[in-house]
């Protein structure tokens, strides 16, 4: 225990954050026990990219799942908070190729063992650099059981997981259309997909049908895709077309004969109602390859040039294509007209090339057997979305979802443990290389592809237990009692996770999925680099401390809405850490380090005075809330709650009215105020401790008698008979007074030094007596000279100032608070500016030539002007017309 009296003047979080999260890890309050006798609460973290670095993003996820975890560690609970990080193969083995460009080097000159040894390189050079970021956050997580998506025991649950659904006839291998970037060279899941609204074309142009002077008109946004083309749908009740079904067009440019299909796919109303067919080049195209059996011709390499099949085309990148084809078009008269179009064009995610949609070998995980347990999950309430509006967008994409492509053309990820025969062409699916082909002994190849990152990150929250092995750990923490996480990625990683713990683990993975909204910037934009608008939350840590910057992300926050990220908010929080400071460094410079206020507190409660019974009855109301509102994970009120109460209750308030007894010399009742104060500090920074835990941690080190840690001390729990409601009712009604007093003395600038006279008047005897109780209380804090209580408006001075509270009349003689002729002289020169101030402005407002010229908010700003003088004027003529 620190000496109570070392509290520093003023509160330097660079002083003490790091040097306290250090005593946190060593003492190991963050490492929780197997206790049978105890409730297990668990959180998995969202496994940040070891390419990434902290944003406020992660910083707020971050934020909120610290807060629940010390909150339900305070509480009893054997908290487990699991950290980690994903080897994010896409993003990583861009950034490893981008290195290596520097270098002069290509990832194929380094071959596959030396690339992944510069990847692994790269994993230890920065992948832990995050995870020292979320430290600075304060993040309470058990570091020693920290997880990576490539470290051995989850390679061995992909692995196992990989084989099982393969076994099960869930993962098969097969061409679909598949997102493709060119850039990359590998197929990319929807998430890498990023779509923007581009301004593109509509191509109109004709198809000849072979033998007549007839054709047919189409049109489309990607003319070098018709090098593929294999037909021309139309729609089965189409007037317009149907004596063409079933007869030749003539392909133009290629001159190779297509079919005139019909097909209920095409939409009549759309366009010409004729869609040209490119099965290898469009995922509903290749629907209607497959229900026509057309031929489906791939005329695009990897590398986005046209390949062989393009004929003179061969060669060319796919625009340099377009615009040949385009003029070839043109020049043979096929081109019909060019509309301008604007649709929304995807784009890889890392690299931001264009994506092209091409017919592939891949493997695929079949969906829909393993959505039906994941959608009854939901369904019955065993995993909950707070807000569980979220859970339509969970069940709209689980009941509509189509197969998953999880190969990728990359080095750096799980390698696909699939193993084919040289000689007879086998394909081998197993946990464990095997020596040779089982069918002829032959030699085997190993897949080159591998794992979509999610595969792994599917698994995470039994995975990191140690699944497949059977582990104390996983048999006592999961499942986990919470997810958070953004709504941006319920599709890819929070229904694989439900669906892949159904699977595997026949339980839900998590009880809660708390999602939270994103932080944008303070004009309501995401930030991103392009706008570069993006604030670095270490920035803000180095200025204000991490907690201002919890307390702001977490204060108004509520689940699942967006929130706005303003510099000012930080520094107001900032401010509420020394408002805290002081009034702890003020609590614990009046009271004695030697004394247990604790015995004394219990021992003397029925000693206490109105101000005591009112805090603890505010504070154990407080108590109530903040933890009901925690339950409900509405962090952001509980936060606001705290923040009210210490801020106005505790140190505007209480510790203004206890003060008188902490230096009177009355030794008993001097400990009793004591005894209360610190014992409302206490719980105060109790409950303040899992959204500030720094600031509350330094504070209660310095407490006389206070327990080891606040980390690991009891969460303050509401007490029936701590609700003083008679004392609390009386204390308002004296508050009231002493408010309503200030702020008519505040309206006409009385200074604090002038004293005066305090008359209340009401017909209600319980009232009076709560005024006869509070005198001393009005008399310091409303600067009272005397303070008299009547029951009825006998003798009141005639130009006496009123106060209306409820139940209560309160004058004050006009005399004690001002020098009348002073006053009305000081109103009057007011009158006379406010009359030029007036003048002026409306001169402006009714000069044309200002209207005109002058800027919209040079003109509302006089506008705002014009009411703000107004108002004044009012106000002064009401008290001149009072005085006179």
């Amino acid at each position: 225990m620190e000496d109570a009296k070392n509290l520093s003047k003023a509160y330097d979080p660079k002083q003490v954050e790091e040097r306290l999260y250090k005593i946190w890890v060593e003492k190991g309050y963050f490492m929780p026990e197997i206790d049978y006798e105890k409730e297990p609460y668990t959180i998995v973290i969202p496994p940040p990219n070891i390419t990434g670095q902290l944003h406020m993003g992660h910083a707020l996820d971050n934020t909120i799942q610290d807060i629940l975890i010390r909150w339900r560690r305070m509480q009893g609970y054997s908290t487990l908070w699991l950290p980690g990080t994903d080897h994010a193969s896409i993003a990583t083995e861009a950034k490893i190729v981008e290195t290596l460009a520097k270098e002069g080097k290509t990832k194929y000159e380094l071959g596959r063992e030396g690339f992944l040894e510069r990847a692994w390189e790269w994993k230890r050079e920065y992948g832990g650099r995050i995870i020292n970021q979320l430290k600075k956050l304060g993040c309470s997580c058990d570091w020693t059981r920290e997880r990576f998506t490539l470290d051995e025991g989850c390679s061995k649950a992909v692995t196992k997981v990989f084989v099982s659904l393969y076994e099960k006839g869930l993962i098969y291998r097969g061409e679909r259309i598949i997102n493709w970037c060119p850039n990359c060279k590998t197929s990319i899941s929807d998430i890498e997909t990023i779509y923007d609204d581009e301004k593109g074309h509509f191509w109109h142009i004709k198809y000849p049908v072979k033998g007549s002077d007839e054709f047919i008109e189409i049109a489309t946004t990607r003319p070098e895709t018709m090098l593929g083309d294999t037909a021309v749908a139309v729609h089965p009740e189409d007037e317009r077309y149907k004596h063409l079904i079933g007869k030749t067009l003539i392909l133009p440019l290629m001159n190779r004969e297509i079919p005139i299909i019909a097909d209920e796919y095409v939409d009549m109303e759309f366009g010409t109602g004729a869609v040209k067919i490119t099965p290898a080049h469009d995922p509903n195209d290749f629907e209607v390859g497959l229900r026509h059996n057309l031929p489906m011709p791939r005329v695009m390499n990897d590398d986005g040039t046209i390949n062989e099949l393009g004929g003179k085309y061969c060669g060319l990148d796919r625009y340099e294509a377009r615009k040949r084809i385009v003029e070839d078009l043109k020049e043979q008269g096929y081109l019909v007209n060019i509309k301008d179009h604007d649709h929304s064009v995807g784009h890889c995610q890392r690299c931001n090339t264009i994506i092209e949609p091409i017919l592939s070998k891949q493997w695929f995980v079949k969906m829909k057997p393993l959505a039906e347990p994941a959608i009854e999950v939901v369904r019955d309430g065993r995993v909950k979305f707070v807000p569980e509006r979220f859970s339509k967008i969970y069940f709209n994409w689980m009941e509509n979802i189509q197969d998953w492509c999880i190969s990728r053309q990359l080095w750096w990820g799980h390698r696909i443990p699939a193993y084919y025969c040289q000689d007879c062409g086998e394909i081998i699916v197993a946990e464990e290389a095997p020596e040779k082909c089982s069918k002829c002994s032959g030699e085997l190849r190993q897949d080159e592809d591998t794992l979509d990152t999610w595969f792994s990150s599917a698994l995470w929250p039994f995975s990191t237990l140690g699944w497949p092995e059977k582990t104390e750990d996983l048999k006592y923490f999961y499942p986990t009692s919470v997810l958070v996480t953004g709504y941006d990625i319920i599709f890819f990683w929070v229904a694989r996770m439900i669906f892949s713990a159904m699977e595997n683990m026949k339980k839900e993975p998590f009880k809660y999925v708390y999602i939270h909204g994103i932080v944008r910037d303070s004009e309501g934009r995401k930030m991103s680099k392009s706008l570069g608008n993006g604030i670095d939350p270490l920035e803000v840590i180095d200025k204000y401390g991490a907690d201002a910057l919890r307390f702001n992300l977490i204060s108004g926050n509520s689940p699942g809405n967006d929130m706005r990220f303003y510099w000012e908010r930080v520094e107001a929080f900032s401010n509420f850490a020394n408002k805290i400071w002081n009034a702890a460094r003020f609590v614990l410079m009046n009271t004695d380090e030697n004394k247990d206020y604790n015995e004394i507190f219990n021992s003397n409660e029925d000693k206490l005075t109105n101000p005591d019974y009112w805090i603890l009855s505010k504070l154990n109301k407080l108590i109530k809330e903040v933890t009901e509102n925690m339950e409900k994970f509405e962090l952001g009120i509980a936060a606001q709650k705290i923040y009210d109460f210490i801020w106005f209750e505790f140190c505007d308030w209480y510790i203004e009215l206890v003060k008188p007894r902490l230096y009177s010399e009355n030794e008993e009742d001097k400990a009793i105020a004591q005894a209360t104060l610190i014992n409302v500090l206490v719980n105060s920074m109790k409950l303040l401790h899992p959204f500030m835990p720094f600031i509350t941690e330094e504070i209660y080190s310095h407490i006389p008698k206070a327990s080891e840690s606040i980390v690991i001390s009891k969460w303050p729990e509401y007490d029936e008979t701590m609700n003083f409601t008679s004392q609390e009712e009386n204390m308002e009604i004296i508050m009231d007074a002493i408010k309503g007093i200030r702020n008519i003395r505040a309206e006409m600038n009385v200074a604090p030094s002038r004293k005066s006279k305090t008359i209340i008047v009401s017909e209600r005897e319980e009232i009076r007596n709560a005024m006869l109780e509070g005198t001393s209380y009005i008399q310091k804090l409303a600067y009272s000279s005397e303070v008299i209580i009547k029951e009825e408006k006998k003798d009141i001075p005639k130009d006496a100032v009123s106060v209306i509270i409820e139940g209560a009349e309160i004058f004050l003689p006009l005399e004690d608070l001002i020098d009348k002729e002073k006053e009305i002289e000081r109103l009057a020169k007011e009158k006379e500016k406010l009359e030029k101030e007036l003048e002026r402005v409306r001169n402006k407002l009714t000069n044309e030539k200002f209207i005109a010229k002058a800027p919209e908010k040079i003109i509302q700003e006089e506008r705002d002007k014009e009411k703000k003088y107004t108002e004044l004027m009012e106000k002064v003529l009401e008290r001149l017309k009072a005085l006179e």
